[in-house]
């Protein structure tokens, strides 16, 4: 048994060759580490410890960073690989959530103690893993599996994205009593369903996505009430496939930033209330993968080699400053582990990103200057 294992600190400190601003490398193993979905908080304990997954000794477990020591602590020692463990932080930051398989788990993060919380369907595939804001439900998602009738693999290429779209599978949102296990059956349609994410402040309320091209799909972010059951459309397409996803909630909880694409191929960033107002959008002339802000005060962008840069904008007054180049991360993309997701830390002050540009994928994190005028311009060709 190798769960509580203390692996030995993997930190080193270096420069960005093109910016000199100062990374650490948290991980450093001959296997795929990465952070939690950017859309998901990791840190825990006042900030000083990150959840993370890691592929050790030929599987995927959990585990955490203990920052200020760099010390490493396994939580799960799992038989096998189980695709993704979709972890996802209590909002006390003392437990845990994982998926299993179809069987969904919650561990004490200071005695690594397991305790079954759901089990599902072994023909059905779970999402995601969100907690309410109060506490007390975790959320997911969970779909009919058609891989026997077309190859599946959207971890690694999106194989089957557009088909699974296009065969509607049926899809329900459940909420899950984390007193006494009860299941609820909140929202259910025939709709490729996942990205369930739940408001941090309002525990009503979460948004989830259909799922598909982004260009082709009938509409992207949806808000949901638990409560009262009922969904709407978020930031509605304004042209013909015009592309917008990978939403996320700022610290509010009312505001959901996201990013995209026009028509014509112009990127953009925005933000909008659950509610379709206060809407604010940024156009910006080059191609992204993924955008995350610390609410909407400062803006980070990844690119895809040649542009293998993250790139960082601040907002001044009623605008923001012209894109600064903040560092390169060298990320292939080549499977979902090895996704950038930069994302900000809580307080802003620093960003978390993963990249592969030693060949495994490990997880970064950098040290923002205090001013982003000390840094260059971005410019798209370099």
């Amino acid at each position: 048994m190798t769960k509580g294992k203390r692996w030995a600190p993997e930190q080193k400190t270096f420069q960005d060759r093109f910016t000199n601003v100062e990374i650490t490398q948290l991980t450093d193993y001959t296997g795929h580490s990465h952070h939690l979905y950017f859309t998901e908080n990791g840190w825990f304990d006042g900030g000083k410890k990150l959840l993370f997954c890691s592929d050790r000794n030929n599987k995927t477990d959990l585990f955490y960073i203990d920052i200020p020591s760099g010390d490493i602590m396994q939580l799960t020692d799992h038989d096998q690989t189980y695709g993704s463990l979709s972890p996802c932080l209590h909002p006390d930051g003392k437990k845990a959530y994982f998926r299993r398989g179809y069987q969904i788990f919650e561990i004490d993060l200071n005695t690594f103690k397991e305790e079954l919380l759901y089990e599902g369907q072994k023909d059905l595939i779970g999402g995601n893993l969100n907690c309410t804001a109060d506490g007390k439900h975790l959320i997911t998602c969970i779909r009919e599996d058609f891989s026997d009738q077309f190859q599946i693999d959207l971890k690694n290429g999106y194989i089957g994205h557009q088909k699974l779209m296009e065969a509607r599978p049926k899809s329900q949102i459940l909420k899950i009593s984390l007193e006494d296990k009860s299941v609820t059956v909140v929202y259910e349609e025939n709709q490729f369903i996942t990205h369930i994410n739940t408001s941090p402040t309002n525990h009503q309320l979460i948004t989830f996505c259909h799922e598909g091209p982004w260009h082709l799909v009938d509409h992207r972010i949806w808000g949901l009430n638990l409560e009262t059951k009922a969904a709407w459309k978020i930031r509605e397409r304004k042209e013909e496939k015009e592309m917008v996803g990978h939403e996320y909630w700022h610290p509010d909880g009312e505001t959901i930033g996201y990013h995209g694409f026009r028509n014509n191929g112009i990127a953009f960033f925005g933000k909008i209330k659950y509610d379709n107002t206060e809407e604010k959008e940024q156009e910006f002339h080059f191609r992204n993968w993924h955008a995350h802000s610390h609410y909407f005060e400062k803006v980070v962008v990844d690119g895809r080699a040649p542009s293998d840069k993250l790139v960082i904008w601040e907002k001044k007054g009623d605008g923001f400053t012209n894109p600064k180049l903040l560092c390169e991360h060298r990320c292939s993309f080549h499977v979902q582990k090895v996704h950038a997701h930069p994302q900000f830390t809580p307080n802003g002050k620093k960003l978390l990103f993963t990249s592969d540009r030693n060949g495994y994928g490990n997880i970064y994190i950098v040290n923002l200057p205090e001013s982003l005028n000390d840094l260059p311009d971005y410019q798209p060709n370099e």
